[in-house]
């Protein structure tokens, strides 16, 4: 159950680096009419839609990244300790009964 967790939210990451750069873009980006006029505004609203789908990739390459790093950093740091504990199991001599 703990592996199944730790597998879910290193899976999670990048959609919530993804949601909060897209939530980061929509509060730091005014309406389209209050940038360029009401003249405008049609062409900047397509305009926005593809900078927010910009800001939603970079943040998923990000989460992406994060996520691959932490994974592979966890699963070295497991590995380790199984391979320590099994050096300490093993210490009784070749041949003889345990």
């Amino acid at each position: 159950m703990k592996t199944f967790l730790r597998h879910l939210a290193l899976c999670a990451l990048p959609v919530l680096f993804a949601a909060g750069s897209g939530y980061y873009f929509t509060t730091i980006q005014g309406s389209c009419g209050a940038m360029v006029g009401a003249l405008f505004s049609g062409k900047c609203a397509g305009r926005q839609r593809q900078y927010l789908a910009r800001f939603q990739l970079g943040g998923a390459a990000a989460g992406t990244v994060i996520a691959a790093t932490l994974g592979t950093w966890l699963e070295h740091r497991r590995r380790r300790a199984v391979q320590r504990a099994t050096a300490v199991q093993s210490t009784t001599p070749v041949g003889e009964p345990s």
